[in-house]
Order: C-alpha cells, then structure tokens, then sequence
C-alpha cells in the first residue's frame, strides 16, 4: 500500500507525454489497486477480530545503525485500519473527481496525488516514531504544491502559511520525540515504549505534541492556517486537506498521547477536553457568519474535529471509539461538501452566499447532494456521522456531567446548515446561467455517502475493529 502508489507516481509522471487520458487512467489504475489493498487489509483485521494486534508486521528493521531504536517498522491495528481505508477511497474518488476540476499540469498533479496516497499509508501504519516524523514531514511536500501551482487568487499566501505553520508544530513534535528517545529505554519503536516513560516526561511530552498534532488537527486558536488553505486549494485537493491530513493530528493524539503517555494523559484530560470544547463552539459559531460557502465547510471541520480531541481524552470506551470513529466518518462527509463546494464555484461561477440562490430550480441534482452532505454533517440519524457524535458525547457525559454542554454544538451546527440551505437552495433564482452536475459526476459524488450509510446500518463492521484496540488503549496497554 506505501510502495505502489509512490511507485505509481513516478510512472504517471514519465508517462505524461502519451497524453491526458493515459495519465488520468493510470492515476485512476493505481489507485484503485490501493484500495483494493486496504479493503483486503481491513476485512482481514476485522474477520480475524486482531483490532487490538499489530497485524501485517514488517520489521523492526535497523535504519541508522549509530542510532539505536531508529527502524524501519509498520503494521496495521484497529486504529489504522479505518484510516487505511478511508484514505483508499478518498484517493479514488479525489482522482474521479479532479478529472473535471484540474485543467493543466495533469501529469504532475496526479502523480502528486499518488504520492500523497503512499505517504499518508506510511502515517497511519508507522510503528516507529522516527519513521512516523519523516512519513508526517513528507506530507507537506504535495499539498505545498497543490496550494501553491493549482490554488486560487492567494495561492502562495496560503502554501506559505500553511507550510510555516505545520513546520513549526512539528518542530514541537521532534523535540518531544528526542526527548523520548534519550530519556526512555533508548528506542522509538512504539510497542518498546509501552508502559515505560516517566510521568515527569510524559508531561512535557504532551505539552510539545498538544501543538505539534494540535496544528494538524486543528485547535483553536492554532487553526487559522487551514480557512485560508481551503479557500485557495483546488476543490480535489481540500478533500485531501480535510479528510486525511487533519486527521494525522488526531491519529497523533490517540496513538502517542492516550498510548504512550497515558498517565500524563489522565492527568491533563481537562486541558485537552477543554480545548476540544472550545475548539467545538469556535468552529461552529464562526462558521454561522460566513458568506462564502467553502469557509464555511472550512470551518466546521474544525467544529467536528473537537470532537475527536473530546472523545479521545474521555478516558472511556464509548469517548474513545467514538473519537476514531468521528474521523472516519467526516474524512467521508467533508469529502463531498468540498467537492460540491468547487463543481458549484464551476456551475454558478460563485460560492458566495449572499449571491448564490436558486440552486433547487436551476442544479436540482447538486442541491439534492448539498442537502444529503449537510445531513450527514449535521448529525441526522441516518449516517453513521449521527452514531460517533453520540458516542463521543455520551462519552463525554459519563465523565462529568458538565460536559453536556457538548450537546450545543449540534445544535448551532444544524442551524447555520439550515441557514446555507435556505438561502442557496430553496430562494426564487435570480441568473440562469447556472448548469447542473453531469450524471457521471454525479455518481462519484454520491460515492461519498456510502460508506456513512453502510456504517449506520451495519456500525459493527466499524465498531468490532476499534473497539478492541479502544479498550487496550484505556487500560493502558
């Protein structure tokens, strides 16, 4: 799964010259060998109930031999398995979707889309901590230049803002992981450190990683680089943007803070619940007075990747599965709202919402997507996004009762989603010469909703993969 879509990026990109068809068959070729991969490795982890085992192991093998500890070592567990596969099937459908978005460069652009593919495989499966920083820094590399060659007006404002903040986080992240490797048993190979750092370094530890994987996430108030770097990013790339690199930060939380750092992380639970909190109620309130509808979208990802920090420092089984399950789900939900967000920019020649009415009459077919996207990204219970956000609250709850004020943020979220709707869909048209999706993208785009539909019907095909390693994690193990 790492190897053929970097490998996949090269030959997309030599072969460039045979033309646009070649390049966009062969993008679409590997990647979906890759998800076909990851679909083979996820039911093999879930029919074999391993959620809690380290599974396909390769390793650990010596990298640098000066240093001790510093290997070559990845495998796949309950906690990245969702990732795995919600990384496979963005990359398709980013690919499907690109073909009627992205105009020049193609070559180049696809191959990076590959490239992206492989190094985020390499984030989630990691099993060393020096191996999980260069797979973490080498994904910066593509969406610099997604941003900054396929971006709009303010491209290279946004590509160096978000470069400047995402480095400096994970400067945070490598001295915390120095600082792990000289001061614990001399290693960084992540089942080694199980159980063995000292609290007065799992501490300091959780400090430098709330920044560095709270750039990532993000938190608030180290969030203002993604509004800008989604406005400006090509539709395609926004998916990738939020749907998988944000969710590096929260993999981050739960595989080093609540895996490694467990004492410390009981221990300043209210630090990071409070922030998730806050990071909630910022996302969501701020998102009501947007006018363009791509900064809104922008900024209820930031509303719902609180949640992630919520549930994942509940210290619970319903907070913590909750948690994962909350970034599978909005890798999915936000997919489709920022795919909408650029065929509408393309349909309407406008995303702005005081601007953009009628959409029911003239784009019946992307205002019945709209409808269903915002659906799933207000919670309605008929997606799985509904079921992570209980759970989380639930979750939540159950440790202080306080933590119901959680419960508004739903509600706030419902309400500048209706406000969206209402003002774009279902007001009297003032232009015609809007045009309404093809029927092919269409189809790739409702692809989207599968998997929140598939997993609100049958949760266990979800729940049964990360509930073991929730529960493992919990005991600190």
């Amino acid at each position: 799964m790492i190897l053929t879509p970097i490998l996949g990026a090269l030959v997309t990109y030599f072969t460039g010259k045979a033309g646009t068809k070649v390049v966009r068959a062969l993008a679409l070729a590997f990647s979906l060998f890759a998800l076909a991969l990851s679909i083979l490795a996820y039911g093999s982890i879930l029919t074999e109930n391993k959620g809690a085992e380290l599974n396909f192991v390769e390793g650990p093998y010596p990298w640098i031999e000066t240093f001790k500890g510093l290997s070559y070592y990845i495998a796949m567990d309950g906690l990245s398995g969702p990732l795995v596969l919600i990384t496979g099937i963005l990359t398709v459908l980013v690919v499907l979707g690109s073909y009627d978005l992205i105009t020049f460069r193609e070559p180049l652009y696809y191959s990076l889309i590959l490239f992206f593919e492989g190094v985020i495989f390499g984030v989630f499966t990691a099993q060393n901590l020096f191996l999980f920083f260069i797979f973490y820094e080498l994904v910066l590399i593509p969406m610099f230049l997604f941003i900054g060659i396929w971006g709009g007006p303010k491209r290279k404002y946004a590509a160096i803002k978000f470069l400047i903040f995402t480095s400096a986080g994970s400067a945070f992240l490598l001295l915390a992981f120095m600082a792990l490797w000289i001061f614990s048993p001399n290693t960084l190979n992540i089942p080694e450190l199980y159980g063995k750092i000292p609290f007065w370094l799992q501490v300091w530890a959780s400090f430098a990683t709330l920044i560095g994987f709270g750039v990532k996430l993000p938190i608030v108030p180290l969030h203002t680089w993604l509004p800008d770097a989604h406005v400006e990013a090509p539709a395609p790339i926004s998916v990738f943007l939020a749907g998988l690199l944000l969710k590096m930060g929260g993999y981050g939380f739960v595989r080093v803070n609540i895996g490694l750092l467990p004492e410390a992380s009981r221990e300043l639970s209210w630090i990071f619940i409070t922030i998730g909190l806050v990071t909630m109620f910022y996302g969501a309130i701020v998102a009501m007075i947007q006018k363009d509808l791509k900064r809104m979208i922008a900024l209820t990802s930031i509303n719902h990747m609180g949640y992630v920090l919520l549930g994942a420092f509940t210290g619970n089984l319903l907070g913590l599965s909750g948690a994962m399950f909350q970034m599978f789900n909005h890798a999915a939900l936000i997919g489709l709202l920022f795919m909408l967000s650029g065929y509408i920019h393309e349909q309407a020649g406008t995303r702005d919402l005081t601007i953009l009415r009628g959409m029911k009459q003239l784009m019946p077919k992307t205002s019945l997507l709209l409808i269903v996207g915002s659906m799933a990204a207000m919670g309605f219970p008929t997606f799985s996004s509904f079921l992570s956000e209980f759970m989380v609250i639930y979750g939540a709850i159950s440790l202080n009762s306080f933590y119901a004020i959680a419960i508004a943020v739903p509600l706030i979220t419902v309400g500048y989603f209706m406000w969206m709707m209402k003002r774009a869909i279902f007001t009297p048209s003032l232009s015609n010469h809007y045009h309404d999706l093809p029927s092919h993208s269409f189809l790739h785009l409702a692809a989207y909703m599968l998997p929140l539909i598939l997993f609100l019907a049958m949760p266990w095909l979800m729940l049964n993969i990360i509930n073991p390693i929730s529960a493992k994690l919990i005991i600190g193990g």
